[in-house]
């Protein structure tokens, strides 16, 4: 009996997924409206969102300025959102809050539009376009709703969408710095992107090593300066590693900085006994 069993079993699925794939394509093919909104809400609720999408697809245009408009379109939208359609998602969340300015899904739509761009966001080292969208759009949605149960959320991926861009700026700062070592005018524009990134963004998390590399690219700018300008970069120098200890007295570069340090006041002792 339990070897017959096993062997209908899968019949029984195969029946049953036929006959839900039957349904569906009976539906796309129905001009009966009323067909396809139910289909598409039967299976929205069971989380088949790629269904329930096309279906959604071919009846949003028939709703609009009816009862089940809003309904429709955002049952539309967050199915691209499930389905990870998030370009698509985004836009038709956008649509939705200008057609239903008032409707009780606004915060949510704004919330999921908003988050549809942060996952689009992409790695750190390329175009930031995407996150530029999706932080106005988080800040945007942090100002108008306070009181949202999407807030904590909302304010968690405003703070790493901020740290990817502070990501890329100070790596590009970094990358100025290592080919400062074989150029070195170069590591001049080392250190202004190392004081733009300081002074732009003072609670980074990238601040300590910004202060760090800032005093490695003034050394080496100051060693391998003409006579004429050393003694003033060395100074310079020398102001950076103070303000590193200043502000990161137990910093985890401080073996390398106080090298530094060492060989800047070696550099500058000789022109304290030139003085003398």
């Amino acid at each position: 009996m339990f070897l017959k069993m096993r062997s209908i079993l899968p019949l029984f699925f195969a029946l049953i997924l036929f006959s839900s794939c039957n349904e569906y394509q009976k539906a796309l093919k129905n001009e009966d409206v009323k067909v396809k909104y139910d289909l598409a809400q039967k299976y929205y609720d069971a989380g088949d969102f790629k269904r329930a999408k096309r279906l959604f697809e071919q009846i949003a245009p028939r709703y609009v300025g009816k009862p089940q408009g809003e309904r429709v379109m955002f049952f539309f939208a967050n199915s691209y959102f499930e389905t990870k359609d998030y370009y698509l998602s985004g836009y038709q969340f956008e649509r939705f809050i200008k057609s239903y300015p008032r409707s009780d899904k606004v915060q949510e739509a704004s919330f999921l539009g908003a988050k549809s761009y942060y996952k689009l966001s992409p790695a750190y080292s390329l175009d930031q376009t995407d996150t530029d969208k999706a932080l106005s759009k988080l800040q945007t949605f942090i100002n108008t709703y306070p009181e949202s149960e999407f807030f904590e959320e909302a304010n968690t991926m405003a703070r790493e969408l901020t740290a990817k861009k502070e990501k890329k700026q100070i790596e590009i700062a970094k990358q100025f710095n290592k080919l400062g070592k074989f150029n070195y005018p170069i590591l001049v524009s080392a250190l202004t992107a190392f004081d733009n990134f300081i002074s732009d963004n003072p609670g980074s998390i990238y601040r300590e090593e910004a202060l760090y590399y800032r005093i490695e690219a003034a050394t080496n700018l100051a060693l391998n300066s003409t006579e004429n300008k050393k003694q003033e970069r060395l100074q310079e120098a020398l102001s950076s590693y103070n303000n590193l200890m200043r502000y990161f007295p137990e910093t985890s570069f401080k073996k390398k900085a106080d090298n530094l340090s060492e060989k800047i006041q070696k550099e500058l002792s000789v022109y304290i006994e030139n003085a003398k």
